[in-house]
């Protein structure tokens, strides 16, 4: 490969460097490879911020879920950095009053040590119902726990509550854009993704079959194979080539 690029992927709420092990060795022959510290702040703008002073100056960006807002904010902060954008299992909607109230309540059971008990009792929902059994899923989920802490999922939470609406500003996007989801994503229906597919010029939409909300360790080769296209997608002057 003649040039490679620097490729930075953002986990998720409640999610670590871990989620995107499964896919990192596919991604890694197209460039370096970094995932963002995301849980040091307790809003979408300072998250993003800091990303971007400990990222190359030049990246492909990839989010997942929560990764996903922070992606867009990055993208209104600073889209000349972006080359090639993936969208994963997320959103471009703000948060509804409803969600805001449930995600006051779990802060507050996270806050009395229930943390893992709340992503037991979420685990269902977050994956495909034929791996809700998964036993090395629901290992990898407690491991990212630990690896977030309380208080990093406090400000995650915070930051999601506040995040603005983005979809006035998809149209905005130039880059080569990859949307992915799940066919079965009950955290986020895909409708949503659809919603994003469309409002950006040339995005070219994924649905994963047989997944839920974790498409990483779900379905890993076919996660993979669908980014190593994105990153394959040649690039000049910053617009996708026909």
């Amino acid at each position: 490969m003649d040039q490679t690029i620097p490729i930075l992927l953002v986990p998720g709420l409640a999610s670590s460097a871990r989620i995107y092990a499964p896919v990192v060795p596919a991604l890694w022959r197209f460039g370096p490879v970094m995932i963002a510290n995301h849980i040091r702040d307790d809003s979408m703008a300072d998250i993003a911020a800091r990303v971007l002073s400990e990222a190359p100056p030049r990246f492909a960006l990839a989010g997942h879920s929560m990764g996903g807002y922070i992606a867009l904010e990055i993208m209104r902060q600073a889209p000349e950095r972006v080359v090639k954008l993936a969208l994963i299992n997320t959103q471009a909607r703000p948060d509804t009053p409803e969600a805001t109230t449930r995600r006051r309540g779990l802060m507050e059971r996270a806050r009395r040590g229930e943390l893992r008990a709340i992503r037991e009792e979420s685990f269902p929902e977050l994956v495909h119902p034929s791996r809700r059994d998964d036993a090395d899923i629901l290992k990898l989920v407690h491991a990212q726990d630990e690896d977030v802490g309380v208080e990093g999922y406090l400000r995650q939470q915070t930051a999601i509550i506040a995040r603005v609406d983005s979809r006035p500003t998809l149209a905005t996007i130039t880059c080569p854009t990859l949307v992915l989801t799940g066919d079965a994503d009950n955290t986020i229906p895909n409708a949503f993704s659809k919603e994003m597919a469309e409002g950006i010029a040339g995005a070219r939409l994924a649905i994963l079959e047989r997944c839920g909300h974790l498409p990483q360790a779900e379905q890993p080769e076919a996660t993979a194979r669908a980014l190593t296209e994105w990153l394959g997608t040649e690039v000049v002057s910053g617009a996708r080539t026909a």
